[in-house]
Parts: C-alpha cells; structure tokens; sequence
C-alpha cells in the first residue's frame, strides 16, 4: 500500500508503508544516479578504442583527452550551485533537476556532428550529473536508517560498475558496426538511468533532516518512521531518532550555523570536518584509476595487448571484477570500519603501482621480446590494482563525506568534494594519455609515489563513523552529542531502553517553545 506523504516540495509522494519495499526504491534511487557515471566511464573508455568513433572526430591525443574531460568541466562548475539547490529546493527537486539536465545533455552528446558539440554536451552531461550526485548523497545519507547507511549510500557509487559493464557490454556489441551508430547508440542508451530516477522520485519521502530544517515537524516524523518502523511514529526507535535530529538542529542554530556556503569555513570545527569529508574525492582520484577508468586501452597498449577487441573484452572482465570487490568493500567498511578498509586498500593501490611500473618497464625495453608471462602479469596486477581501488574509494567517495559533515555545511561540503573531484579528474584526464604516451611506465611510479602521501594523511586524520548516526558522529568533533536520548544502536539492539511518553513530552514542549518563540 502507498501513503501520501508531505514532502515540503512541489514533487508529490506516494510512500511505501513497508519499510523493506522503500528501502529498495531508496537502494534504486542510488543504484540508477550510480550506474549513470559508470556507463559514462566505461563507453568512452570503449568509445575511445573504436575506429568508427576516433576515426569520425578524427582525434589525436589533445582532442581525445578533451572529449573524454569534458564531462569534468560540467561536473567541476556543477557542484557551485548543487549546494544551494539542494539546501533551498529540498534533497529530491534537486536530484530531479540534476536528472533533466544529464538527459538535455545525453541527447546532444548522442546528436553531435562535430567535436565542439560533442565536447558541449558532456559538459552539459557533467553539470546535471554533479548535482544530481550531491543531492543523491546528501539525500540518501539523511535518509536511510543508520543500520542501513554502509549499504544504501556505499552503493551510491557501487553501481558506477554496473553501468560500466552495461556500457562495456554494449560498446563491445556495436563495436563491429561500421556506421557512426557503433558510438550513437551506446551514447543514446545511457539516458536510461535518469530517466529511471525521475521514475523512482515520487515514490520515496523527503529528507527528515531537510524537514525539521524548515519546522515540518510531522512529516519529519512520519518520514524517520516510513524509513525505520513501517510508519510507526511511535516506535521507541522512531521517536529517539526524531528528537535526536531535532536537538542536533537546535543546538546548531542556538550557536549561529546557518545554511550559508562559508559556513563550511566559519569555523575550526567546520574547517576540520570539511577537509577531512572533501579528501574524499582528490585522495580517490589521484590514486591511479583515472587510467583504467578513461584510457585502459592505453594502459593495456603499455602492457602489449593491442588489438582493439581483445581490449573491450578485457573492459567488460574489468568491470565485473570490479563491482564484486566494491561490494566485498562496502561489506568491511559495514562492519570493519571505513578508516581500516580505507588504509588497507591505499597500502594495496601503492605496492600494485609500483609493480605495475617494474612490468611496463621490462615490457618497454624489450617489446619484442617480452614473454607471454610478462604481458599477461602486467594485465593481471592492473586488474588487481583496479579492485583493490574498489573495495575503499568506490564505497567511501560518497558514503563517507555525508557522515563528517553535520548538517549546516553537508549539501555545500559535499559540492566542495564534487568540485575537487572534477577539478582535478579533468586534469588528470586530459593530461593521461599524453603522460602515457610520452613517459609511460613512469606514471605508475609518480602515481604510486604520491600515493604514498595519500596514506599518511588518511592514518593521522580520518576519524571512525560505523555504527553512529549522522547526528551522533557530532561527539567525536564537539566532544558531545547534542541529544540526552541514548545511542540509537543501543535503543534498536535493547541495550538501553527509552521512555516514549516522556520523550512526547518534551519534544511537544521543545516544540511549542520555539513556535512561540518565532510567533
């Protein structure tokens, strides 16, 4: 059964009663904005090895990093709005609005007759997908249940492989035409995971959190209970996690935080969370995938496999590989922790680069005589290194920001991390396959080496969040949480046990003060 539920927004509700069905929109919700940036990922990444596609636009190295970056150059000036649309509009308008623009820009990118329209739209493409991606991860972290955030939100980015083996699939079966359809229709198809999302929006609540923020304190309520108790308002668990959110919201505004973009600056405390939240993104995007990601073709150039088809095979392998072990991630960092899982994938990441770089070397000094053992170990630790990647960055890149950030800077702290991860995936991306062809086996050296920085600075800063709800991380910042209501894990698994009727009692004083106190 569906319940019309208040959103606070223009976008209708119809919810779920079943607390397990709207998990699983809420899982679709994140899988389809996911899949999005992987299908985009791995078609150029197959794009790029197809004659039908470079021989069209005629590309050299220069324009073939540019078609490929561009996309960044949308996701980099993306995130200075995704902030504020998604604090002002409301989590879902704007993952709506973010969906519309990516499917404008798919259409043009599918159309283009030239490299100037093909470079416009996927700058078009980028915007709309950095905001529907900050929206996304703002709007999932507020909103599944806290025993449910490592699954829900780590799959925000999980499913970057599904859409990368989709798209590996497809590019791998037009591949073999010989019209300029062998790259239109991949380009074409990839709309199908924003189309699916504006599917997917009406279905699911609203941010509690956004709510509470603009005093709908009932549907606050009854949103906290459609994602934890089957709409129950009373459940003990329901009514911890409402006050919880309300006191944190509270106390954040009784000490002057407001909703502003230099909010995440304002403060020592705001500052250490923004920079912790926000290495995010440059740590995973320095790490070394950019060349996989983009240019495997190249890298697998560097290696000696060379004929295009058994490329795009090996793209499709990839991406399979990839997606078992971002799971298998997403598991540890459920369980074991994000800065463990973090730390044990980064040591990993560095000893495969440099590996990577010794086999490349021996490959290039001799390329006529390198063995079949050679070729085929190089290509074995570059398929290592990319799942190794998978375990930590793909879960963390939009789990973890969203858990560091309270709730006054997240939506503009998590487009500082969109824009750093543009910012610097638009470099890396046009700058790759000259790197490659100029140095070759030593970009794997640079990159391993400055891996090793990454490393430190994840050791000494990053904080642990497993087990804690968004407002409870509070304490490991402010030295206390913001709420007298016990830890919600401790109320869930019956540790600790809370008087409902007395936590009505204040919450209906607490509220009814401020509406007076407003009035």
């Amino acid at each position: 059964m569906l319940r019309k539920t208040p959103t606070g927004t223009w976008i209708p509700a119809w919810v779920p009663e079943s607390t397990a069905t709207l998990s699983v929109l809420l899982l679709i919700c994140s899988m389809v904005q996911s899949a999005t940036g992987g299908y985009d990922g791995s078609m150029l990444n197959g794009l790029n090895i197809l004659p039908s596609y470079t021989d069209y636009f005629k590309l050299n190295n220069a324009t073939t990093g540019l078609n490929t970056a561009s996309v960044f150059i949308g996701g980099f000036f993306g995130p200075i709005w995704a902030g504020v649309m998604t604090d002002r509009l409301g989590r879902r308008p704007a993952i709506f609005w973010g969906s519309v623009v990516t499917l404008l820009g798919i259409i043009l990118q599918t159309a283009a007759q030239n490299i100037a329209m093909f470079v416009v739209a996927r700058i078009i493409l980028g915007w709309g997908s950095a905001i529907s991606s900050v929206a996304g991860a703002v709007y999932l972290s507020e909103t599944f249940a806290s025993r449910y955030r490592a699954w829900g939100v780590g799959i925000l980015n999980n499913f970057y492989y599904v859409g990368s083996l989709i798209a590996a699939g497809v590019t791998l079966g037009t591949g073999q035409w010989q019209s300029t359809w062998a790259w239109r229709l991949p380009s074409l198809l990839q709309g199908i995971f924003s189309f699916a999302c504006i599917i997917v929006l009406p279905f699911i609540p609203e941010s509690p959190r956004w709510l509470v923020s603009k005093e709908l304190y009932e549907d606050a309520r009854l949103s906290v209970a459609q994602t934890n108790a089957d709409g129950d308002v009373n459940d003990p668990v329901v009514v911890a996690v409402y006050k919880e959110i309300i006191d944190t919201l509270e106390w954040e505004k009784k000490n002057g935080m407001t909703m502003s973009p230099m909010e995440i600056i304002k403060t020592p405390t705001a500052r250490k969370r923004t920079l912790i939240g926000a290495s995010v993104g440059p740590f995973s995007c320095i790490a070394g995938n950019v060349i996989a990601s983009y240019y495997l073709g190249n890298e697998l150039d560097t290696a000696g496999i060379t004929d295009y088809n058994d490329q795009l095979k090996a793209n499709v392998v990839l991406n399979v590989w990839c997606l078992f072990c971002a799971f298998g991630g997403t598991h540890l960092a459920a369980v074991w922790g994000r800065k463990p899982t973090a730390l044990l994938s980064q040591s990993l990441l560095i000893v495969c680069l440099f590996i990577i770089g010794g086999l490349s070397k021996m490959y290039a000094d001799n390329p006529d005589g390198a063995s079949q053992a050679l070729i085929y170990g190089d290509v074995a630790v570059m398929f290592i290194f990319q799942g190794i990647y998978s375990i930590a960055f793909t879960p963390l890149l939009y789990l973890y920001p969203p858990e560091v950030m309270n709730y006054p800077i997240r939506a503009n702290g998590l487009a500082l991390v969109g824009f750093s991860l543009n910012g610097l995936a638009l470099l890396l991306t046009f700058v790759m396959p000259i790197a490659l062809t100029n140095i070759g086996w030593k970009t794997y050296i640079i990159n391993g080496s400055w891996d090793i920085i990454t490393l430190i600075l994840i050791a000494v800063y990053w904080v642990e969040t497993k087990g804690k709800t968004l407002e409870e991380i509070d304490a490991i910042f402010e030295g206390e949480k913001h709420s007298s209501v016990p830890d919600i894990e401790d109320i869930r698994t019956g540790r600790k046990t809370v008087d409902v009727t007395q936590i009505e009692l204040e919450l209906h004083e607490d509220i009814g003060l401020r509406k007076r106190h407003e009035a």
